[in-house]
């Protein structure tokens, strides 16, 4: 029988509860999630200081982001290479990451190794946050729409093609209420809350659904069969939407089968996906040339470009109609978010998944491979494996932005660190071994 010091030494020497994990979200190559306690990890690619843990190291593991203790953080946002936190009153708004063509909100084009308040939303209350490759969007509790970043085809909606470094109001959406937006590489779009679907930007694939390959720099209204829309995700040239019966519609780029109609077509207006038509969808999310498609029932589809198995089927063919993605225990999927090559998926079990391109390490499994089954990240997980834990970087509060500008670090010019971002960033990890040259557009 235990004495009563014996038993007090167990009870505080007892392995705390696994952090229940209510966010995910997945960059270019990096990932990012939302703990119970308001705590925010990140892991995967450093090298533009989008994991805000103040350096430009890759993490292996998810490592807790010490900066943003106390902020209150309700969501987390990625953009190819740079992330967005939002608070619970919508009042503050953090970013961090690369910082070129002013995708961080702040005015300049700095990089950022951790967290940064963007004083421009002072006064306002955002609601929700997406992120594109080099743009952001942001709606107010008002239901107004912000964009600011890179804006060379018109994707900030604003009339202009020049580059907005701080957030700037879309005159069209003044009095007409949005419900949500996303981002694509170079096109945005968003939902009322009438149910209507809109589109701007780039439009060379379609992916505006205005049935035509024009950009356009303000947004337009986009018919789709007369169905009122209730959500909206975009790949990087590509579109989701889903209707209020919960039908799932795509168009864009169809090049590698990320519309899921069985064929490899472009479609220049949304249609519907007719393998899912007896399926109810509740969430989607879209990578650079894949798409993912979560049921009400908590099932998980894929469909798209498979070269590192982010399908999640068990090997590397690319699928044009949707396949289903099994989990151990048949666990319900109740989250996915998709990065360019990769996923992360939250069960109705508390455990996460990741699968697809490893070679950062933003599958957070400790190792830089590709898997093509969901793999759980312990860590993160109720059934992970025993003994493992969040890593902690250094703590640095949030702050000024001078001492952790990658200027600093480089100590090179700012011209040269501008070109050298654009070559490594547009080019180099965009670009895989086997991706032909051609299929990279930079305009």
């Amino acid at each position: 029988m235990m004495m009563e010091d014996e038993l007090m030494s167990e009870a505080t020497t007892a392995v705390p509860p696994t952090p229940r994990v209510l966010l995910v979200s997945a960059g270019a190559s990096h990932s990012v999630a939302l703990l119970t306690g308001k705590v925010v990890c990140s892991w995967g690619r450093g090298e533009d200081g989008q994991l805000g843990l103040g350096d430009t190291d890759d993490r292996l593991l998810p490592t807790k982001l010490s900066a943003l203790d106390g902020q209150d953080i309700v969501s987390v946002t990625c953009g190819a290479d740079h992330t967005i936190a939002r608070s619970e009153s919508g009042r503050e708004v953090y970013s961090w990451g690369w910082g070129d063509f002013g995708r961080l909100g702040h005015g300049d084009y700095s990089d950022l190794l951790i967290p940064h308040p963007i004083r421009a939303f002072q006064g306002l209350r955002i609601k929700q946050i997406a992120c594109g490759d080099s743009h952001c969007l942001a709606v107010t509790i008002e239901k107004e729409v912000l964009s600011w970043g890179r804006n060379q085809n018109g994707q900030l909606g604003l009339g202009t093609t020049e580059d907005a470094p701080l957030p700037q109001k879309i005159q069209t959406f003044q009095g007409v209420p949005v419900k949500m937006v996303a981002a694509g590489a170079e096109h945005s779009v968003s939902i009322t809350e009438d149910g209507d679907l809109y589109g701007w930007g780039w439009g060379r694939y379609g992916n505006l659904g205005l049935g035509d390959r024009n950009d356009r720099l303000i947004p337009e209204k986009v018919t789709v069969d007369g169905n009122k829309m209730v959500m909206v995700a975009c790949g990087w040239r590509h579109t989701i939407s889903v209707s209020s019966s919960g039908g799932i519609y795509t168009h864009g780029w169809g090049k590698y089968g990320q519309l899921g109609h069985g064929d490899f077509e472009d479609n220049l207006v949304p249609r519907k996906i007719q393998a899912l038509s007896n399926k109810f969808i509740s969430q989607v999310s879209g990578g650079w040339r894949h798409s993912m498609a979560l049921t009400s029932n908590g099932l998980l589809f894929g469909w798209g470009w498979n070269k590192f198995g982010q399908i999640g089927v068990g090997d590397n063919f690319d699928r044009s109609s949707p396949v289903q993605v099994n989990f151990p225990h048949d666990q319900k999927i109740v989250q996915i978010s998709c990065g360019w090559r990769h996923n992360i998926a939250v069960t109705d079990r508390e455990n996460v998944y990741s699968w697809g391109r490893g070679a950062n390490g933003q599958l957070g499994h400790g190792e830089t491979i590709d898997r093509n089954v969901p793999v759980i990240i312990d860590a993160l997980s109720f059934d992970g494996s025993p003994g493992q834990h969040i890593e902690s970087a250094k703590a640095y509060p949030v702050s000024g932005k001078s001492s952790v500008s990658l200027s600093d670090i480089y100590a090179v010019v700012p011209d040269e660190i501008a070109s050298g971002h654009a070559a490594h960033s547009d080019m180099g990890d965009r670009l895989d071994a086997s991706v032909p040259e051609s299929d990279v557009v930079t305009q």
